[in-house]
């Protein structure tokens, strides 16, 4: 191999000292918008600021519950309650939700949002409703 080089305290690979920056949060958002996605078999929060840049998301699986439990409104509530901790230090206080889907975790979800302390100006629902659907089956003979 070659040779190991010591290097004193100090000092770097370069000669030159090189600057730490330390990771704080990188934006004071005080409102932003709220999206909750809940379906049948999942519930997903992301909180996102005006523009729609995400700050933090989580959802009910990556929390660690597993199969029909990642549908439950106690699911819900803690993804909700996750992703607040998450973007604590951003100093949001007012949000907008969006909610889009039909699982069971969508009135958990935002009372777990409501519990952390934002205050939430608006609800929109944006479910998507099929107006004539697809196309129905022929009839069957017998």
């Amino acid at each position: 191999m070659g040779k190991k080089r010591v290097v004193q305290k100090g000092d770097t690979a370069s000669g030159l000292k090189s600057s730490v920056k330390e990771t704080s949060s990188k934006k004071k958002v005080i409102r932003g918008i709220g999206y909750i996605q809940s379906t049948y078999n999942n519930t997903k929060v992301a909180l996102a600021d005006l523009s729609g840049n995400i700050l933090s998301w989580s959802s009910s699986g990556s929390l660690g519950f597993k199969g029909a439990k990642k549908a439950t409104p106690y699911a819900a509530t803690l993804v909700a309650k996750n992703v607040f901790e998450k973007v604590k230090k951003t100093g949001l206080q007012e949000i907008k939700i969006i909610v889009k889907g039909v699982g069971s975790g969508r009135e958990a979800a935002i009372r777990g949002l409501a519990a952390t302390g934002l205050s939430i100006v608006s609800i929109k629902d944006v479910t998507p409703v099929p107006h004539n659907g697809t196309r129905q089956r022929k009839p069957r003979r017998v």
